[in-house]
């Protein structure tokens, strides 16, 4: 009798994976996003961008999860933390009085976030 786990049923299997993983991902960006704007006491229209970037130089963590929001007049906020997003709790965001310090110098001269 032949099996039914055959190429098919391989390529459904990664595909469900694939969108459990997918799902996951989205309420980890998602939980962080909402902890950021209660943190930081931003308004329900306030930007926040959560995302993940790889980084490939010696002694980075292979994976970061970067957090950028824009507070009054515009001004932009960026921190990161060293882990995944899905391994972040609330307790990894700076502390509320903290929120000068991540302002970002828009004349810096850095390309990136």
């Amino acid at each position: 009798m032949r099996s039914r786990e055959g190429p098919v049923g391989i390529g459904v299997r990664m595909l469900r994976s694939r969108s459990n993983a997918g799902v996951a991902r989205t309420g980890a960006l998602e939980r962080v996003r909402e902890w950021t704007r209660e943190r930081f006491a931003l308004g329900c229209d306030a930007t926040i961008l959560v995302t993940e970037v790889a980084c490939g130089l010696p002694g980075c963590p292979p994976i970061e999860t970067v957090i950028v929001f824009w507070s009054e007049n515009e001004t932009r906020h960026q921190f990161k933390l060293f882990k995944p997003v899905g391994e972040v709790v609330a307790d990894d965001l700076p502390p509320a009085w903290l929120k000068p310090a991540l302002v970002v110098d828009e004349n810096a001269g850095f390309e990136c976030c």
